[in-house]
């Protein structure tokens, strides 16, 4: 698996070397949990490359601000709170299960599966449903290549995650703010995108508890909900399944959620964006910039109503 970093990224840009200096041990030994070593080949084949994911020439957001400045609503609704709320979150021992339409279902421990692959490291643009976005190196195995989910049952078309059930460390879970656990889904075709990441690490560093430690989705091509976080469970599913936001508030909440700047959140405008560390506000870009890679697999789709 070929592993790189933008190359067209000035080096007074990127995070202080600091930040690096352990990075190769990081990548050999605390990264690289590959979704085929969930279920053999059940998202996609791990020999997929970086091909597809086309470098960024945008300014990486402090690790600073892309630390303290979260949505993960287990640990409260301010943006600081998962951040202040989270160092008491166990991230050891650490199982995921694989089950619903597959052919081998079973729990899987974390560690075992981390020390067996690789990992890609990329640099992506992420998209808050609050018209705010970041830029990160975030560090995990690609959950694609477009490849056939192998591992699956030909009935499987959607695959449903699902974030860890703990309320004595997760205080937000204590707030009925939604029908915990949190819940999200992908259709097949989007989960083995070569864009799609399970991340375990960013900035060269583990991934830490209020960014969604260990293992999160990356999708950057739809609004921030959509990247569950702290995974406990993948399940393969013939019909879509349901998901928090979307059950909570389907009027305002979309299955797909795909960045589109025409398509407006009922209580503000999606039109324009605000990178964190910025003053000014950028146009929104169709599918957050990603459209040349991700836009055919809505071909023919109204993407008003499948919003």
């Amino acid at each position: 698996m070929l592993i790189r970093k933008p190359d067209d990224i000035p080096s007074s840009e990127i995070t202080p070397e600091s930040m690096y200096l352990n990075r190769r041990k990081f990548i050999s030994t605390a990264s690289g949990l590959a979704a085929a070593a969930l279920v053999p080949g059940s998202l996609a084949a791990c020999a997929a490359d970086n091909d597809s994911q086309q470098p960024l020439a945008d300014k990486l957001t402090p690790y600073e601000d892309v630390t303290r400045y979260n949505n993960f609503y287990e640990f409260g609704l301010d943006k600081g709170d998962p951040q202040k709320r989270s160092g008491g979150f166990r991230t050891r021992p650490w199982t995921v299960t694989v089950d619903g339409l597959v052919k081998k279902p079973g729990s899987y421990a974390f560690d075992d599966l981390i020390r067996q692959h690789q990992v890609v490291d990329r640099t992506y643009r992420l998209r808050c449903v609050e018209a705010w976005s970041m830029v990160i190196p975030a560090a995990g195995d690609s959950a694609g290549g477009g490849n056939p989910p192998r591992g699956a049952t030909p009935a499987a078309k959607f695959v449903e995650f699902t974030t860890v059930l703990r309320p004595a460390e997760m205080p937000g879970q204590r707030r009925a703010v939604l029908d915990w656990p949190y819940t999200e889904g992908l259709r097949m075709d989007e989960a083995v995108h070569p864009l799609t990441l399970l991340a375990t690490g960013l900035y060269g560093r583990p991934m830490p508890n209020q960014n969604g430690a260990p293992i999160r989705l990356v999708v950057p091509w739809k609004y921030g909900f959509k990247s569950i976080k702290s995974i406990v469970r993948i399940r393969f599913t013939e019909s879509q399944p349901q998901t928090a936001w979307n059950e909570s508030a389907p009027d305002e909440y979309g299955f797909y959620a795909n960045v589109n700047p025409e398509v407006d959140h009922p209580r503000w405008s999606q039109a324009r964006e605000r990178r964190i560390g910025e003053l000014r506000r950028r146009p929104t870009l169709p599918f957050n910039g990603y459209a040349d890679q991700v836009a055919g697999l809505y071909q023919g789709m109204d993407l008003r109503r499948f919003y």
